[in-house]
């Protein structure tokens, strides 16, 4: 099965030799849970998202990424921030692409649908806020979840 493998600073990861511009989703219930995917490529937990495909808006990439990954069909609401650490590179075994990191988090609101698996996730929960930071991330992903966890008003841009 092709991988993702994240490296962060690393002298040893590969040289980037793409920019792909990206969309990552907060989506939280009305109980104020957030909605995580068990990733099958990484084995990591992180929120729903993916690429954002020509001919498509940034919501509509959100939604779509969203609805693909979870069975969840959320409305956007917000942005978290914008992330760019070229330090940030992102390696996927099956074609040898290794990415920069570009990803804009959005936060969204559940609107229906219930959390069901994909070929990209293994498992789709809600969780609740007290319990994210005990499952397993990658860095970035934690970083942004503790961006949006800690609630300030001006979005992050790095």
């Amino acid at each position: 099965m092709a991988q993702r493998i994240d490296f962060y600073d690393d002298p040893d990861a590969p040289a980037a030799n793409s920019l792909v511009p990206s969309v990552n989703v907060v989506v939280t219930n009305a109980g104020g849970e957030l909605l995580m995917i068990h990733r099958s490529d990484n084995d990591n937990w992180a929120v729903p998202g993916g690429a954002i495909d020509l001919g498509e808006s940034l919501p509509e990439a959100a939604v779509r990424e969203t609805l693909e990954e979870t069975g969840i069909t959320c409305e956007v609401t917000g942005l978290v921030g914008i992330y760019t650490d070229p330090r940030h590179v992102i390696l996927y075994t099956s074609d040898g692409e290794a990415r920069q990191e570009f990803s804009i988090m959005l936060t969204g609101r559940y609107l229906e649908g219930e959390p069901r698996s994909s070929t990209e996730s293994r498992e789709v929960r809600w969780v609740p806020r007290g319990q994210v930071a005990s499952l397993p991330m990658d860095r970035s992903m934690r970083m942004r979840i503790e961006h949006f966890l800690g609630g300030t008003a001006l979005p992050y841009i790095g």
